[in-house]
């Protein structure tokens, strides 16, 4: 790992701080914490900052969660992005989707409409970082200006996510 998990005699007030936003008080440790969570902790400022767009984008979109995590997975899968793989992986099983239509984001194909237009929206971005008009469109005509502008936070913050966590080289807690 390039950049490690805070070790437990360095958390102190500024990291429980910044945790605050989005873990528990029984989470806010060590042991409990994730490690992107114990990792970005070394950068408390940074931490807080960030977990302030990502508490929005996890908890508070109005974008529905089937959505975000089909973007989040084609994210992490176009990026080789184990730990976002990893945990939205099961992300994705607890909103109801099945492990064929998971399968299915890693070669671009979904079931419905909607679902392939945030695929398409994902890969336009990870080209050209704009969407065509026609992926725009269709966006259109299934969310609302709120979710369309969630949608493409979400893919941008979690092309970020990927480039740190790889870079870092923080290891997901799934991987044997």
């Amino acid at each position: 790992m390039r950049v490690p998990p805070l070790p437990a005699d360095r958390w102190d007030e500024d990291v429980d701080d910044a945790l605050r936003v989005m873990l528990p008080r029984r989470l806010r440790n060590p042991e409990s914490a994730s490690n992107a969570l114990s990792t970005l902790a070394r950068h408390p400022a940074l931490t807080k900052a960030f977990l302030t767009l990502n508490v929005h984008l996890l908890f508070r979109s109005p974008l529905p969660a089937r959505l975000r995590e089909i973007a989040i997975l084609r994210v992490a899968h176009l990026r080789g992005c184990v730990y976002e793989w990893d945990h939205h992986h099961e992300a994705a099983l607890a909103e109801g989707i099945t492990v064929e239509e998971i399968a299915r984001v890693t070669r671009g194909e979904a079931t419905g409409t909607v679902e392939q237009l945030v695929l398409r929206a994902v890969d336009e971005l990870d080209e050209k970082s704009n969407l065509s008009d026609a992926t725009w469109d269709g966006l259109c005509a299934h969310l609302d200006e709120h979710q369309r502008m969630d949608l493409i936070f979400t893919i941008g913050t979690y092309n970020m996510l990927a480039a740190a966590f790889n870079t870092f080289g923080i290891r997901s807690e799934y991987e044997r």
